[in-house]
């Protein structure tokens, strides 16, 4: 059987036959320790979803049992709650703005790291990749500070422009590499096409750097998303809290009603579960190139 292979010649590859040996399918201890990181993953998560099915004396006489019967009030009555649709409304405005604001200036940060000399621009790339040394949670304290002197305090901004700023590290870094491997020519070629450098930037780079662009939007938005500390210090007023606070806040509020709190946490949890499994493709592919870069 032949196969083409573009920009090389003709492949000829033997059909499997009966007497070939059988791939090997590696070491039973990897794929064993495998399972077990998979299994302690996913089983708290497990636990959520289906305890929420669940009503509080199925979970006192049998913890780690299945929902018998399934109860679906618990779900259907956090659904129909406006206090769960308000925390989303906010958690959607931060993870949306933080995403936008991410990719915007880290955008424009890394193509002008990758794209252009000046002077200290390997002390302008060392400064972002420090930031990667210093998580949120380190610089809570002054950040509450200029949160509180911008007047933010209690104001779904002062949880994006933060975020926006602890994100642009992780976007450099990500999207230099993607940027300095585009050709010199087609820059080049773009200008002869009497393409401007803002052209070039808008129409080549960006499209061309797409895998890159996707990859950090992605983890902006969980971040944001999955974000707790933060409005913990900023946000005061309960029509302000975002779903990570608003399930801490729900969890003292019913902490009798073990099975209500499981269905909260688990709808809470669920878009960003959601939003990771349709793009954990595109996440993986684009950390590939940023380190082939």
């Amino acid at each position: 059987m032949s196969v083409a292979v573009p920009g090389a010649p003709f492949l000829r590859v033997r059909p499997a036959k009966r007497g070939d040996k059988p791939q090997k399918w590696g070491n039973p201890g990897v794929y064993f320790v495998a399972l077990l990181l998979i299994g302690v993953s996913i089983g708290p998560v497990v636990y959520i979803v289906l305890g929420g099915f669940r009503t509080n004396s199925q979970i006192t006489v049998s913890p780690a049992g299945l929902p018998h019967p399934w109860v679906f009030s618990n779900y259907s009555g956090i659904l129909k709650s406006g206090i769960f649709w308000g925390e989303f409304k906010n958690s959607t405005i931060v993870a949306v703005v933080t995403t936008a604001g991410v990719v915007v200036l880290g955008v424009m940060a890394s193509f002008a790291l990758a794209r252009y000399e000046f002077k200290l621009k390997g002390a302008l790339y060392a400064l972002f990749a420090s930031g990667l040394m210093f998580p949120l949670v380190v610089a809570i304290t002054p950040l509450f500070i200029i949160v509180k002197d911008l007047g933010l305090v209690d104001h779904l901004m002062g949880i994006a422009i933060p975020q926006i700023a602890f994100g642009l590290p992780t976007t450099v870094i990500i999207l230099t590499p993607f940027l300095r491997a585009i050709p010199k020519e087609i820059e080049e070629a773009a200008a002869i096409d009497g393409s401007s450098r803002i052209g070039f930037f808008f129409r080549m780079a960006i499209p061309l750097a797409l895998p890159g662009v996707v990859t950090v939007a992605i983890l902006a938005f969980i971040a944001s998303w999955n974000n707790y500390i933060l409005p913990l210090y900023v946000l005061n007023s309960q029509s302000n809290y975002t779903l990570p606070l608003g399930v801490q806040q729900f969890s003292s509020q019913y902490s009798s009603d073990t099975a209500r709190v499981l269905a909260f946490t688990s709808l809470s949890m669920m878009p960003a579960l959601i939003f990771f499994g349709f793009f954990q493709r595109r996440i993986v592919g684009g950390l590939t190139g940023a380190v082939k870069g």
